[in-house]
């Protein structure tokens, strides 16, 4: 069986869609993707709570301990692991760890790299086997001059992969992939490259991050307008069964 790891391929990324909940997720699984992601936006907004404010640490271990045995590859996003402490976000990825994860995601915010790089490394002591996937906020907070040195930085501290959301120049995405020796992870943007062309750039993983979330609210929107407006419902609409399905399936 291919690992976690050996799914962030050249010429062959792993193309990652993030899910908010359990149907969500084994919605996606049914599909056939083989690892699944979860986005904090969608976790904390389902809890009514701030995303990246440090709120959601039991809300993510919860939708973890659930989602952590089903047949999928899991990999959390955890913020920037919900700690400024590193021995604690370590004490966080080994409670992942135990419950089924495989991958975490932790967020600089353009905080102190030595911190993250800190973060990193106590991550991969406490849970040798997670994959971490170390995001830099560079090109979402500013700062994107700053992006190769941090990137550097987490690489050496242990990361198994980085994560540069904001960034959809190709020639620097190119660049970043030449210079750097894990995979390179790139957020889609509806404005951005393809998947074929971020495959070509020698991009390893691909996310959506909160992208099925938004658009699965927007589509509720859509639906109660073209509703009350007395139109038709156009779109995928899952029936009670097919959603009760999804639960009752074995895990």
């Amino acid at each position: 069986m291919t690992s976690f790891g050996g799914l962030h391929r050249a010429g062959e990324p792993l193309f990652l869609p993030n899910a908010w909940d359990h149907a969500s997720a084994a919605a996606l699984a049914a599909r056939g993707f083989a690892a699944i992601g979860t986005t904090s936006l969608g976790v904390a907004a389902a809890a009514g709570l701030p995303d990246g404010a440090a709120a959601t640490r039991e809300h993510t271990l919860r939708l973890a301990l659930t989602l952590g045995t089903e047949p999928f590859f899991l990999s959390v996003d955890a913020e920037g692991g919900f700690s400024d402490e590193p021995e604690e976000v370590g004490e966080f990825a080994r409670e992942l760890w135990a419950v089924g994860a495989v991958g975490v995601n932790l967020e600089d915010g353009l905080g102190s790299v030595d911190l993250h790089a800190a973060k990193i490394a106590a991550v991969k002591s406490a849970a040798p086997g997670l994959f971490v996937n170390a995001r830099t906020d560079t090109y979402w907070l500013g700062g994107g001059e700053e992006t190769f040195r941090r990137l550097e930085a987490y690489q050496q501290a242990g990361a198994d992969g980085v994560f540069v959301p904001g960034l959809t120049d190709p020639e620097r995405i190119g660049a970043l992939v030449q210079h750097l020796h894990v995979p390179i992870n790139i957020l889609y943007s509806p404005a951005g490259p393809t998947v074929p062309h971020l495959t070509d750039l020698g991009v390893r993983r691909i996310s959506l991050g909160s992208l099925l979330y938004r658009r699965a609210l927007g589509a509720a929107l859509d639906a109660v307008d073209d509703i009350a407006a007395g139109r038709g419902v156009g779109g995928t609409t899952p029936s009670y069964d097919d959603v009760w399905a999804l639960e009752r399936r074995p895990g």
